[in-house]
């Protein structure tokens, strides 16, 4: 991507959050697949959607907890490559849980549950400052060069 003058894109915008959503529920579906899917008898959008599923209170809670959590960090790595500017990691990041909380709202009703707000609260967090972090570290990367100068 040329980092010169940044031309408002609605679709594009549109396209990156499409993409990153989708990439989040699917890596959400192989860390819930691989931890939750080990402890129960079968997989379900109740443990993508429900607040209730969301416990510190039992082994597969703390398996969903975990799987949240890594897949936060998944999308951190995502954001590199989809978004690639560390200024926008927190817009799309709190995009990705708003959008979140709206599909939750539908499915489950209004998350009462402080261990829901915690674990997501983390992931947006998790998700915007580790996406910040990876991009500025690519953004400070030297920009290859073809013929490189001897000093003598």
């Amino acid at each position: 991507m040329f980092y010169g003058a940044m031309v408002w894109d609605p679709w594009l915008i549109v396209a990156q959050i499409v993409c990153l959503q989708c990439l989040y529920y699917l890596t959400l579906g192989v860390f819930l697949s691989f931890l939750v899917g080990t402890h129960v008898s079968h997989m379900s959008l109740v443990y993508f959607f429900d607040f209730a599923t969301i416990t510190s209170s039992t082994v597969v809670g703390w398996c969903v907890i975990a799987s949240f959590l890594f897949s936060s960090v998944a999308g951190a790595g995502y954001m590199i490559y989809l978004i690639e500017r560390a200024n926008k990691c927190l817009d799309f990041s709190a995009t990705l849980y708003i959008i979140h909380l709206f599909i939750c709202l539908v499915y489950g009703g209004w998350p009462s549950s402080v261990t829901w707000w915690v674990v997501n609260g983390t992931g947006v967090a998790v998700m915007a400052l580790l996406g910040e972090y990876l991009c500025i570290k690519r953004e400070q990367r030297e920009i290859p060069t073809r013929y490189r100068s001897s000093k003598k």
